[in-house]
């Protein structure tokens, strides 16, 4: 929770140096309105750290996969093939536009994806 809290304050504080920098050379930063976080497809560097910053804000959403809780702090490539499959049927059973919350979920819950997992994900993501 601790480093959450840096994360954010740092965050807080590169932003206010970036405006600052910018305004000094009367430049203005374009101003990118999202509807919501489900539009944000990977393009756009700034969507994706408003949706981050927005979901670390939030309380942490489950995708009926409280069970991959006990997985927090384990490296990706320190899955046996057992707890793989796990993160597997999650996963399988999830609907493609659903993989994206999934991931924010896991990241904020200190889990990490499997890296057998990882190019399925990503082809997933692809279609989606």
């Amino acid at each position: 929770m601790l480093y959450l809290i840096l994360s954010l304050i740092v965050l807080g504080v590169v932003a206010a140096l970036m405006g600052w920098h910018s305004g000094k050379h009367g430049e203005t930063a374009p101003v990118v309105l999202t509807d919501s976080c489900a539009t944000c497809n990977g393009e756009n560097d700034k969507c994706e750290q408003e949706c981050k910053m927005e979901a670390a804000l939030k309380p942490v959403e489950y995708f009926d996969d409280e069970e991959l809780d006990a997985f927090a702090g384990r490296p990706a490539d320190g899955y046996t093939e057992t707890e793989t499959d796990q993160f597997a049927y999650v996963m399988e059973t999830m609907q493609d536009a659903d993989l994206r919350p999934w991931m924010r979920s896991l990241g904020l819950r200190g889990i990490e994806l499997p890296e057998a997992l990882r190019d399925e994900l990503i082809f997933r993501l692809g279609d989606a």
